[in-house]
């Protein structure tokens, strides 16, 4: 008997779907713009997009530059293992693999060609590259032509559009400020809290 009943609520069901789905008219269901086409890409439309994306950089600077300045100097050089980066190899991974992302894959003029800075920079020095560093990412995404903030280039899994490889690249810096907000606590010192957007 029970099996009889849980056969008549499923096919109930499904029916029920069935005749939904059916009724949703094609005209009624949001289309998405492609992306690529980029005359379906109104100036009001690239100019947000543009805001969103400097938006996003600023309050990762903002939260970068805390977490950098609350390490003091002597523990620099600290490293949670001796198979991981230091504090200072952590923030120098980010920019430097950063800028080697948005030049390869968008064409954007790279600030470390031909340039190696040093694996163990000191604190200030830090300090000045990341506010270099993140002035520069603004600068690429209010100048970044057009055609590619929408191209698709690929990446891991696929192909993305080059304004999402922005937010691809700032998620590599979170995940670095994360195990760089470890090393604070293995070391005593309270981490400022996240603020957000």
């Amino acid at each position: 008997m029970k099996h009889i009943l849980f056969f008549i609520v499923v096919w109930l069901s499904v029916g029920y779907l069935s005749t939904n789905a059916q009724s949703t008219s094609p005209a009624k269901q949001p289309t998405a713009r492609p992306v690529g086409e980029l005359d379906t890409y109104s100036p009001a439309d690239v100019a947000r997009l543009r805001k969103e994306l400097a938006d996003a950089w600023r309050q990762s600077e903002k939260y970068s530059l805390v977490i950098a300045e609350q390490m003091p100097a002597e523990h620099y050089f600290f490293r949670s293992t001796d198979s991981t980066m230091t504090f200072a190899e952590q923030w120098r991974h980010c920019m430097i693999y950063t800028c080697n992302q948005l030049s390869g894959r968008l064409d954007v003029e790279n600030p470390y060609k031909g340039k190696k800075p040093p694996i163990q920079m000191p604190k200030e020095q830090i300090l000045r590259e990341l506010k270099t560093f993140y002035a520069h990412v603004q600068r690429s995404i209010e100048t970044l032509p057009v055609p590619k903030l929408y191209e698709m280039t690929a990446f891991p899994d696929g192909s993305i559009p080059g304004w999402r490889l922005f937010y691809a690249l700032e998620n590599h810096i979170i995940h670095h400020r994360g195990q760089c907000i470890v090393y604070l606590r293995l070391k005593g010192i309270h981490p400022k809290g996240y603020f957000g957007w």
